[in-house]
C-alpha cells in the first residue's frame, strides 16, 4: 500500500454502529469503500464463549493481544468497548431502542430532532432485524421486572425492550435441555449470511454461539461487502493528515507486528467509537500536529450515559441470570417523575462462564467415557450457581461531565501522549443516585435483599459500556467538533460518525440512535 491515491474513495475507520452503516450506505451510492478495523474478524469458533480464550484487548500491545473486549481504566470511570469486525455490536446486549423525542430538544444541532431521525430509526430497526422476546419466552428476570413495576404502582411503565435477536416462536423452557445448541433453527438471512434462532444461552455479550444475535457483520457490513466494499481487520490508524485531494493516513498492520503503511484517500470517516475517535483526533491535533484546526471543544462534553448495576439476592425466588437474553425488559422513568432524575431500569444478565467451560469440555467424546466427565457435563446442563441473584441494571440521563485529553505518562513525564479522562461525578450524581435508589425500592417491593455497591456509595466510581461524546455535533465549532451530518469543522471530507458525535446522554441504550444518526448523515453525503 503506497502513499499515492488509493483505489478507494472513502476510508471508514471502525466498523461499529456508525462505521457499519456508513460503509454500507456510501458503498450503495457508488463510493469505493475501505473499512479499517483495529480488531479481528471473529468466527463463531473463536468467540470467547466458545473458545474460552482471547477475552481482552491490550491497547498498549494490540499486535500481541487483540481480544474481544477493550477495558479502559480512567480512575473513577472505566469504559468497556468491543474490538472486532462489528464493533460494539459484538459485546452489546442487543437492545435496539429509540431515544425519547424530548432528548433532542436541547444540546443538539438545530437540524437534529426526533422527527428528523424517525425514518432512520425505522430503517435501522429493519436492517438489524429488531424483535421483542415472545410472551411465552419471558425469563425469570422478565417476570420479576413486571412484578416489581406492578408492586410499586408503575405497571404502565413496564415494557419488553426491542432487541436485535432472532427468536424462535417454538422455543420453550419446558423441553429437555432447552439451551442445547441443537435446538437452534438455522436460516439464511436477507444478506446471505447463515444464522440460527435464540436458545436463551445467555452468551450475548461474549459471542452468540448460534448467531441468533444480529451483529453488524451479518447485515450492514455483509451488504457493504456484497456491493464491493473491502474490510481489513487488524488495521489501526495512527494519524490523519490533509494533503492535496484528500487525506493521508498512517495505518499500523497489527497482523504484521504493527508495521506502518501510508495511504491517501479523498474522504475519511472516523467511526472508532466515543473513546477511539476522540483519541485519534486528539493525537492528530496535539501529538502529531496533523490536524491543528480541530475545535477546542474536542474531548469535552463526554458522558457515561449513567450506566449502573445493583445486585440483589432473592432467597425464595429463582432468578437464573445466566439464562435468556442479557436484557429483556425495562421500567421507564425517563419523564423525570422521580424527583427530576431521569433513568431507565433494566434487568441485567451475564454469561455462565463455568457452564460454558464445561459445555466446551462436553463436546470432547473422550470426556464422556468416565463418570467424572459425565457428571461435569450434567452440571453444565442443569446447574446455575447464581440462580438467586438479580442484577438490576439501567441507564440514567446524566449531564456531560467528562473531558478527554492527552496527558503525561507516570513513568515518562516528559511525554504527553497518554489518553486521560477528567470525569466529574457530580454531573452524574443526581441521575445515577435516582436509578440506584429505584433499584433498592424495586428489590424491597419484591422480597429481595440489595445494597448499593460501595464502588458508588463510597467512591463514586462507575463502569460504562455506553460511552457517548467527545467529538460532539453542534451548529458551530465553538460548541462542538462536527456538524449535524458529522463533517469536522474546518476539514472538508473528514467525518466523525459514531457515538463520539452524540452530544448528550440518552438515558437508555444508544446503539439504535447511533445507527439512525449514521443513516441521517449518509443520506446527505454525496
Amino acid at each position: 500500500m503506497g502513499s499515492g491515491m488509493s483505489q478507494f474513495d472513502t476510508v471508514v475507520i471502525g466498523s461499529g454502529f456508525g462505521g457499519a452503516v456508513t460503509a454500507c450506505r456510501l458503498q450503495e451510492k457508488g463510493s469505493r469503500v475501505l473499512v479499517l478495523e483495529r480488531g479481528r474478524r471473529w468466527d463463531v469458533a473463536d468467540y470467547p464463549s466458545v473458545s474460552q480464550k482471547n477475552w481482552l484487548w491490550d491497547d498498549d500491545e494490540p499486535e500481541k493481544q487483540n481480544g474481544w473486549a477493550d477495558l479502559r481504566l480512567f480512575g473513577d470511570m472505566s469504559i468497556i468497548q468491543g474490538a472486532g469486525v462489528g464493533g460494539g455490536s459484538l459485546i452489546y446486549a442487543n437492545v435496539s431502542i429509540e431515544a425519547k423525542p424530548d432528548v433532542f430538544e436541547q444540546g443538539w444541532p438545530d437540524a437534529i430532532r426526533y422527527e428528523t431521525l424517525a425514518p432512520h430509526y425505522a430503517t435501522a430497526g429493519e436492517m438489524l432485524g429488531v424483535q421483542t422476546i415472545p410472551d411465552n419466552q419471558w425469563t425469570d428476570r422478565t417476570h420479576l421486572m413486571k412484578d416489581a413495576a406492578d408492586k410499586i404502582g408503575a405497571g404502565d411503565r413496564f415494557m419488553v425492550v426491542p432487541q436485535a435477536i432472532t427468536f424462535d416462536p417454538d422455543f420453550s423452557y419446558d423441553r429437555a435441555l432447552p439451551m442445547d445448541r441443537r435446538h437452534s433453527k438455522t436460516f439464511t438471512n436477507a444478506h446471505g449470511k447463515t444464522q440460527g434462532t435464540c436458545i436463551h444461552c445467555g452468551n450475548c455479550d461474549i459471542g452468540c454461539p448460534v448467531q441468533a444475535k444480529n451483529t453488524l457483520d451479518l447485515n450492514y457490513l455483509a451488504r457493504a461487502e456484497q456491493l464491493g466494499a473491502e474490510i481489513r481487520p487488524l488495521h489501526q490508524v495512527r494519524w490523519i493528515k490533509p494533503v492535496e485531494g484528500g487525506y493521508q493516513l498512517c495505518v499500523a498492520n497489527l497482523a504484521a507486528g504493527g508495521r506502518e503503511e501510508v495511504m491517501t484517500v479523498a474522504r475519511v470517516v472516523v467511526s472508532a467509537g466515543s473513546v477511539g475517535s476522540t483519541e485519534l483526533l486528539l493525537r492528530c491535533r496535539d501529538q502529531y500536529k496533523t490536524l491543528p484546526k480541530l475545535s477546542r471543544a474536542l474531548g469535552k462534553g463526554w458522558t457515561s450515559n449513567g450506566d449502573f448495576l445493583t445486585p440483589a439476592i432473592y432467597r425464595d425466588r429463582e432468578i437464573s441470570p445466566t439464562q435468556g437474553p442479557t436484557i429483556s425488559a425495562a421500567i421507564d422513568f425517563l419523564d423525570g417523575s422521580e424527583g427530576g432524575a431521569k433513568f431507565f431500569v433494566e434487568d441485567g444478565g451475564y454469561p455462565d462462564v463455568i457452564g460454558n467451560m464445561l459445555d466446551k469440555l462436553g463436546r470432547y467424546p473422550k470426556l464422556l467415557n468416565n463418570r467424572l466427565g459425565q457428571a461435569l457435563v450434567k452440571y453444565a446442563s442443569d446447574t446455575d450457581p447464581t440462580s438467586s441473584l438479580m442484577p438490576w441494571f439501567g441507564q440514567a440521563k446524566d449531564d456531560a461531565g467528562g473531558r478527554f485529553y492527552l496527558g503525561r505518562r507516570w513513568l515518562m513525564p516528559w511525554k504527553k501522549d497518554r489518553l486521560k479522562l477528567d470525569w466529574d461525578y457530580r454531573k452524574a450524581e443526581k441521575a445515577v443516585q435516582g436509578l440506584a435508589d429505584m433499584h433498592l425500592r424495586l428489590t424491597k417491593a419484591t422480597g429481595g435483599e440489595a445494597s448499593t455497591p460501595p464502588t458508588w456509595s463510597w467512591f463514586r466510581n462507575l463502569v460504562t459500556p455506553h460511552p457517548l461524546g467527545g467529538c460532539n455535533m453542534a451548529d458551530t465549532p465553538e460548541q462542538g467538533v462536527v456538524d449535524q451530518r458529522g463533517e469536522v469543522f474546518g476539514y472538508p471530507n473528514l467525518f466523525v460518525i459514531d457515538g463520539a458525535m452524540v452530544p448528550t446522554a440518552l438515558g437508555l441504550n444508544p446503539s439504535r440512535t447511533i445507527a439512525a444518526l449514521a443513516e441521517h448523515a449518509c443520506a446527505q453525503i454525496d
